[in-house]
């Protein structure tokens, strides 16, 4: 049996410390948790850096230092500083130094590298080892060669190589969810597929209970499948709370792949051992006949400068669209004939906070909005353009009247002046799988002896 303590969904969410301590006590063999995710956007990968605040991260990871010490069990963080980069490894790394000088801990660091040459991958794609995903953005050696960052994210094996140098620490850059957990259940023999269905179900800690924000879950592998066990006062799990989160994040609720291979559920069995644990049987983990990993890259997409004016007025709230559309057209024009530049070199984007901003033409809901917050998104080459261009938008956001014969009206601004700017904005370049002749091909362990 191997037993994964997993502290919380994301290292920066906080954890329960009753129920960490609980866990402990049930003499865990590996204590994992995630770092991050491509949940929050392309900035993070562009930029290379963590979501979370410094500050916190600290304080959770030295909490789970401790523990680490205490259980004398591998601590492995995967995706660490939410986008796995390099740059946020490091950052992560220099954060265990201090935590380690500090606790006066010697420790074995074992550092994994997600971080892809860009030249070598556009190398790749030119012959034919890079497959794009459904919904992939088009790709070419230039778009490719334009990203600030790419990674690849590594799987089980790659997780199991750092484990075999028995590192007390784990310091990973990009991973799948699931891999920091399966990794150790498949090195030492347990069912495969319970391996890769329990890692799935435990990837987000204790949102698979009913005491999600607890965190700390213990996942229980053995040779016929996983048992799952929130530790937290008043959180439980069922069949129905642990089989749902197999379409979390994931379109296909009976597949999930991964490097090398993909989960089938479909034969799974969910059992309620009590009011608080779950046994799963049945999965089945079907391998590749090659084997591939996921690429992600980010890159600049140019500058924002952001504006948001609020109508109150009750005919200008019933027209809104009417008045962003009218507003977008006649200031877009305004810009190509004073700046002389051409329409595909800027944009001018209207979301109507309060009606429809989220979902567009999908929104559902019904019901006239009292207020709507006008956001004015520009985005342009540069920083001086995109500024250029808000100010130019200004006056229409500030007095635009629906038509001629309407009186000017006056709408307010939040802040003076109201041109904020976002600085370089990033967008995805990559969702796509690349081919690998061995796992560790596109990646990089690397270890250290600390404090």
């Amino acid at each position: 049996m191997t037993r994964v303590l997993i502290p919380s969904g994301a290292l920066g969410l906080n954890y329960d410390k009753t129920a960490l301590e609980r866990g402990l006590e049930a003499k865990p063999d590996i204590i994992v948790i995630d770092g991050g995710s491509t949940d929050s956007g392309p900035a993070y990968l562009g930029r290379g850096m963590s979501k979370y605040a410094r500050a916190s991260t600290k304080i959770e990871w030295a909490g789970l230092m401790k523990a680490r010490a205490k259980a004398g069990v591998p601590l492995v963080i995967g995706t660490a500083g939410t986008c796995g980069a390099d740059s946020a490894v490091d950052w992560m790394v220099e954060i265990t130094r201090e935590i380690a000088a500090e606790q006066g801990q010697s420790v074995k660091l074992a550092v994994l590298r997600s971080s892809q040459d860009a030249a070598s991958v556009a190398d790749a794609y030119q012959a034919g080892r890079i497959d794009a995903l459904p919904n992939a953005p088009v790709i070419d050696r230039d778009g490719i060669l334009a990203c600030s960052n790419i990674v690849a994210l590594a799987g089980a094996e790659q997780i199991t190589e750092a484990l075999d140098t028995g590192a007390d620490i784990i310091i990973a850059g990009r991973t799948t969810d699931t891999a920091i957990i399966a990794a150790l259940p498949l090195q030492r023999g347990d069912h495969a597929g319970g391996a890769w269905h329990g890692a799935k179900i435990g990837e987000c800690g204790a949102l698979c209970a009913t005491n999600p924000q607890s965190g700390v879950l213990m996942v229980e592998f053995d040779a016929s499948g996983f048992t799952i066990i929130p530790l937290a006062d008043g959180a439980h799990a069922s069949p129905h709370t642990v089989s749902a989160h197999m379409l979390y994040e994931n379109s296909d609720p009976f597949i999930l792949y991964e490097p090398g291979g993909h989960l089938d559920v479909t034969g799974a069995t969910y059992a309620a051992l009590d009011q608080t644990r779950v046994r799963v049987e049945g999965s089945e983990w079907v391998p590749s006949d090659r084997y591939t990993v996921k690429l992600e890259g980010s890159r600049p997409a140019g500058f924002q400068v952001v504006a948001m004016a609020l109508l109150r007025d009750a005919h200008y709230v019933a027209h809104a669209q009417d008045w962003a559309d009218d507003i977008a057209a006649k200031c877009c024009a305004k810009v190509s004939d004073r700046l002389g530049i051409d329409a595909d070199a800027f944009s001018i984007d209207l979301r109507l906070i309060g009606q429809s901003a989220s979902f567009g033409d999908l929104e559902s809901r019904a019901g006239a909005p009292v207020e709507i917050g006008a956001l004015a998104i520009v985005t342009a080459a540069t920083e001086v353009r995109a500024e250029e261009i808000a100010k130019i938008l200004n006056p229409y956001l500030l007095h635009h009247p629906l038509t001629q014969e309407e009186e000017q009206p006056t709408f307010a601004f939040l802040f003076s002046p109201p041109e904020i700017k976002r600085g370089q904005t990033y967008e995805f370049a990559l969702n796509h799988v690349m081919t690998l002749d061995k796992p560790m091909d596109a990646f990089r362990l690397e270890v250290h002896d600390i404090g």
